[in-house]
């Protein structure tokens, strides 16, 4: 089975499928060619099969079933192998990842504060407070709407303040 990082990539991935870009919303998997290039690139093996069982796991109990961990013992560490059909493993290994996720860091999963945006984050903050999906984007784009904001309250209560009563 691939390490927890790795899975908690690929569960970012899937969620932040249909980012807003310049304003419009878009679905990277939308394309079913460009959906099964992009499972394949996460290593997978890139079949319609695959692909609809990685945008339908609404219903977990069919995407889980039959699944097995089965673990392994090698120089005194356990390691685990998932078991199950292929064109199921990343569906599989989403749905793994994201219980995980809920039980070792619940609330850290969470949709990006910039109500514009529909990305998703993992925080792994020490303090439990990171808010956007990217500084650089989200974060910058917010503090700058602030700052406007504070600004143009500032000057229209000075400019209130000197007209003549």
């Amino acid at each position: 089975m691939a390490d927890a990082l790795s899975d908690e990539r690929f569960l970012l991935g899937v969620l932040n499928s249909t980012p807003v870009i310049d304003g419009v919303a878009t679905d990277d998997f939308a394309d079913p060619d460009r959906g099964r290039a992009w499972l394949a690139g996460a290593g997978g093996l890139g079949t319609e099969t695959e692909l609809r069982h990685v945008l339908e796991p609404g219903v977990l109990a069919p995407v889980l079933q039959g699944a097995a961990l089965s673990p392994a013992i090698t120089d005194g560490c356990i390691s685990w192998t998932l078991t199950v059909s292929p064109e199921r493993e990343l569906a599989v290994r989403a749905v793994l990842s994201w219980d995980a996720l809920a039980k070792e860091s619940p609330g850290r999963l969470r949709p990006c504060a910039n109500d514009e945006c529909r990305l998703f984050l993992i925080d792994h903050s020490k303090a439990g407070t990171a808010r956007w999906c990217s500084m650089a984007v989200c974060g910058n784009r917010m503090k700058a709407r602030r700052h406007y904001r504070r600004a143009r309250g500032t000057q229209a209560s000075s400019v209130r303040g000197t007209q003549p009563a």
